[in-house]
């Protein structure tokens, strides 16, 4: 896991921002055989939802603070809870199969899990900070006692 962490430059290193993005363009493919009455409707809501969980996750990724990218996670995170539910009510109004619904769901599931994952370490990452408040600046002229008066507090 540590050789993961490391190899991690971009968003697009994220697994969970690879299986968003695996998920955005099955569903745009999915909803080609859609009836084109839902075109401005299912359709149009089932791609957004799909495109707003991996624009999360890369948005949130490209901000400083760990709570911003928590926060852009938790959205994502809803948008994959509402395009699940979109993908309910495919199956309900027999747009697609049985098979189609189970893997569909199932992958976003996984999608769901991957992000509380990341939600997780990012939680456990901001916790473990250290804050530049907190860094005790230490001058290497001055005796023990006199370094305790540089020492950065709020």
């Amino acid at each position: 896991m540590g050789d993961e962490k490391s190899n991690i430059r971009t968003f697009e290193d994220l697994r969970v921002w690879q299986l968003a993005r695996k998920i955005q363009n099955e569903i745009f493919e999915l909803v080609k055989k859609f009836p084109t009455e839902e075109k401005y409707r299912l359709t149009d809501q089932m791609i957004r939802s799909s495109r707003s969980i991996s624009d999360n996750i890369a948005e949130g990724y490209g901000r400083f603070h760990y709570q911003e990218i928590i926060q852009y996670c938790r959205q994502g995170r809803g948008s994959a809870y509402e395009l699940k539910n979109q993908i309910i009510t495919t199956f309900d109004f027999k747009y697609i199969d049985e098979s189609e619904y189970k893997y569909h769901k199932n992958q976003l599931i996984d999608c769901i899990q991957l992000l509380n994952g990341y939600i997780r370490y990012l939680k456990n990452a901001k916790n473990n900070a250290v804050n530049e408040d907190e860094i005790p600046y230490i001058y290497d002229d001055l005796d023990e006692e006199q370094n305790n008066h540089y020492t950065i507090s709020q």
